[in-house]
């Protein structure tokens, strides 16, 4: 049986700015990959968290049915938030500790629920650091901004 991967990124020219989000998804048996599929897209004025997020969600949403996947992500705002904030802002009525409403909290509802479908595993990855999967992770969104950039 193949093993699922989603290598995800987002990018930001300026924070707010344009911004892009990248997935590669990798079905491997192996040391083989079976099957790849790549996704990117992007928006005009945004941040690059939320392009962290958009390219989780985006990941997650583009699986035709539940299925057990490690998502892959060099952004420690997605990791942390996804496997530990997340309970709390819940459990806060999507309030951080200091009682505030949690910035991104309709991108993070949305990952919440992408996630409850699928068996997910996440890892993270330093950026920029010559993993061949994040770095094509990061073209992706990087040519997802493209089209919003001056």
């Amino acid at each position: 049986m193949a093993e699922l991967f989603a290598y995800t990124d987002g990018a930001c020219s300026g924070n707010p700015g344009p911004g892009g989000w990248g997935v590669l998804l990798l079905a491997r048996e192996g040391d083989s990959v079976v099957k790849q599929r790549e996704l990117s897209g992007g928006e005009a004025a945004t941040t690059n968290n939320r392009m962290e997020l958009l390219a989780a969600i985006s990941a997650l949403e583009s699986l035709s049915r539940p299925s057990q996947i490690t998502v892959v992500t060099d952004s420690a705002y997605v990791k942390n938030g996804v496997t530990g904030w997340i309970h709390g802002w819940k459990k806060n009525g999507w309030k951080t500790a200091a009682k505030k409403p949690v910035k991104n909290v309709e991108l993070w509802q949305r990952l919440d629920a992408a996630q409850a479908r699928h068996k997910v595993t996440w890892t993270w990855v330093k950026g920029h650091a010559g993993h061949p999967e994040n770095e094509r992770a990061d073209e992706l969104a990087r040519a997802g901004m493209a089209p919003y950039k001056r």
